[in-house]
């Protein structure tokens, strides 16, 4: 069932997302070459401890029913969504790190991430965040009453594809308010005119994950740690997005 939010409501969710994009943001100012992944996870719980909220993901349950341990999801070069926080993962000048975060405030959830080159990238992997950021635009620009969701689906994929990128298949966008995951899913392939209709009131949470090389995500003996198969490198960009009547709202970025 999807469930639609009031502009009361999705003022509510506004607060949540944007507590999320703050923090992130302050993740991302900190991921320096000699940090470690535990070091931002450290810098994300305080922020969290400080603004009173909770944390999202951390004791969301995998498909073996094992919690997840973080309140952050590091993931680094092949690695395209999950990766645990570590004190034993020292950030490298040209590593590629996707940090993916949510928090619930107020009984709502927000949820965004962001991918960035470490201190100097390789222009192989600026270009794929850059891209994975402008097919994120280009769903979010479909994310209007009277689309569907195979609309912003096709606009995805056609921006990565275009680029010479694949679409991760595994995992989707989705629905988001009370649950971190609802109604409908969000996959970031498909085709136009198919799936759910959009309309006021439903809130999205939008993220293509991209690859370098194919489609294939194998995951580590973790039970989280999701990396490309082949070994290419891989980028991840999430905003939460309401539709309202006069357009896409997009509750996590900042400006």
């Amino acid at each position: 069932m999807i469930v639609l939010k009031s502009r009361a409501e999705i003022r509510a969710m506004g607060r949540a997302n944007r507590i999320v994009a703050e923090i992130l943001a302050a993740v991302k100012q900190a991921a320096k070459p000699g940090v470690t992944t535990w070091d931002l996870e450290t810098l994300a719980r305080a922020e969290i401890r400080r603004r009173g909220v909770k944390a999202a993901f951390q004791g969301v349950p995998n498909l073996k029913g094992e919690a997840f341990p973080c309140v952050l999801c590091t993931s680094i070069n092949d690695e395209v969504v999950h990766g645990i926080p570590s004190p034993s993962r020292v950030l490298r000048d040209g590593d590629l790190l996707s940090v993916d975060f949510g928090v619930v405030a107020d009984g709502f959830y927000g949820d965004a991430a962001f991918s960035v080159c470490v201190g100097r990238g390789a222009p192989r992997a600026e270009r794929l965040i850059r891209v994975a950021e402008e097919a994120l635009e280009a769903g979010i620009r479909e994310a209007r009453p009277g689309r569907r969701v195979g609309d912003i689906s096709a606009a995805i994929q056609g921006v990565v594809e275009a680029a010479g990128f694949s679409v991760v298949r595994e995992f989707v966008g989705h629905g988001i308010g009370r649950s971190l995951h609802e109604e409908p899913q969000v996959p970031n392939f498909g085709s136009r005119g198919s799936g759910v209709r959009l309309r006021p009131g439903m809130v999205l949470a939008l993220e293509p994950m991209i690859n370098d090389g194919g489609v294939g995500v194998v995951v580590d003996r973790d039970g989280w740690t999701a990396r490309t198969r082949d070994g290419s490198l891989a980028a991840h960009a999430e905003h939460t997005v309401a539709i309202t009547e006069r357009g896409p709202l997009v509750l996590t970025r900042l400006t």
